[in-house]
């Protein structure tokens, strides 16, 4: 009775693993997904070493207020930072592909991650 119980519950412990990865498989973001532009290979791989550029893609911030947010990065999570032509390569290319977007109605979406 003990190795039974003891067989159930390693099959279990096991099993998983394997049963969470085949429930949710997220597509692999690829730097080819985002808009053609100067910048875009740089802004990939310095987002997507911490986190998915689905979370960046759905910001929407102005040039100031990206800047803000890689010093923020850099101090509060330890992201290398970033300076001269790369940074700004990335800010540009953040500012024009992902800038502010209107409110859909009166008092908007407040954007949590956006610096105030």
């Amino acid at each position: 009775m003990h190795s039974l119980l003891l067989g159930s519950v390693l099959a279990l412990i096991l099993a998983g693993p394997a049963v969470a990865q085949g429930a949710f498989s997220p597509r692999d973001e690829q730097v080819e997904d985002l808009p053609a532009g100067a910048g875009r290979d740089e802004t990939f791989g310095l987002c997507t070493a911490c986190h998915g550029f689905k979370l960046v893609s759905s910001q929407g911030m102005s040039r100031q207020q990206w800047d803000s947010t890689l010093d923020w990065m850099t101090e509060r999570h330890g992201m290398p930072a970033v300076e001269g032509a790369d940074r700004n390569r990335i800010l540009d290319y953040l500012a024009e592909h992902y800038p502010p977007r209107a409110p859909a109605r009166a008092g908007g979406f407040k954007n949590p991650f956006a610096p105030q």
